[in-house]
């Protein structure tokens, strides 16, 4: 049998890399979330350890870049904003809620932040 030119090896090892490197993450999430039968009460994958793994790795990331894109539209805004008097309204929603949620909710917590644990979103 004939051997594929080294060019040819390497895209195929390329992408066979690219491939584990996108599916992995999958299978490992898949590994969390399967234990959800005997679903714990408050949990959003069955198991709260689970919850604080997926919170660190994936919404966490997300809020931060949630609370980035916030805080520039809100400096895009402002110029709307100022005159029409809901500057506060605006910084409330695009950068103190998703700061909040990231920043200031116990780890694997969806739903309480702050620390009299008020529903997020709602103070």
């Amino acid at each position: 049998m004939k051997r594929p030119p080294p060019r040819r090896r390497a895209a195929r090892a390329l992408i066979a890399a690219l491939a584990l490197s996108v599916l992995a993450p999958s299978f490992l999430t898949l590994s969390v979330v399967s234990p959800a039968i005997a679903q714990q009460r408050d949990t959003v994958t069955g198991d709260r350890g689970g919850d604080m793994a997926v919170d660190l790795v994936v919404v966490r990331p997300l809020g931060i870049v949630a609370t980035v894109i916030g805080t520039a539209g809100f400096v895009l805004a402002l110029p709307f904003t100022v005159p029409s008097g809901s500057t506060g309204d605006t910084a409330r929603e695009w950068v103190v809620a998703p700061f909040e949620y990231t920043f200031n909710r116990p780890l694997g917590d969806f739903d309480r932040c702050g620390a009299d644990r008020h529903p997020c979103g709602q103070r």
